[in-house]
């Protein structure tokens, strides 16, 4: 996995191009994810979530997708667990303290963000991680968050446009 993981972060730009088509698509497709129900897809998504990021990224299924602002690196794969950059202990020759056969997740996050179209994401604070999620769908989590401000908005528009009583 290790190996896979460091080839993602290499080819960084070409997985941005990915990551963007596929949301684009994903959320093309969010009134037919509604309508079945997204309580109802989240356990199949998880599970193919787990697998296609688990096998590119090494994904930890935070809950949370930050890959497209962390260089495709997640950060999940710190051994300190370390969400918003590299700790003092990174070795002189990029290798973490805790696991010296691994490089910093952050160097690799870092060199990964400088070779995307939209690298400069990686300045930016991360959300502080939500444990009461992980393991749950990234992608579900968006078409709910979507879901829920189509509804605020439907209601919003149908409030405005019934006459007073």
């Amino acid at each position: 996995m290790y190996a896979v993981r460091r080839w993602a972060t290499r080819n960084a730009r070409s997985l941005e191009w990915l990551y963007k088509v596929s949301a684009s698509a994903f959320e093309a497709l969010d009134p037919l994810w509604c309508k079945i129900g997204v309580q109802r897809l989240e356990k199949p998504f998880a599970a193919a979530e787990a697998w296609a990021k688990g096998l590119l990224f090494d994904c930890q299924m935070c809950g949370r997708c930050v890959l497209s602002d962390t260089g495709m690196t997640c950060p999940a794969n710190c051994p300190k667990s370390l969400r918003n950059g590299p700790c003092g202990g990174v070795r002189g020759n990029g290798h973490c303290e805790i696991d010296p056969g691994m490089r910093c997740v952050w160097l690799e996050a870092w060199e990964g963000a400088m070779r995307m179209r939209n690298g400069q994401a990686i300045y930016h604070p991360l959300p502080q991680q939500d444990h009461s999620i992980e393991g749950s769908s990234a992608w579900m989590r968006l078409v709910a968050e979507s879901a829920a401000l189509c509804i605020e908005e439907d209601k919003a528009m149908t409030d405005a446009t019934e006459p007073p009583s």
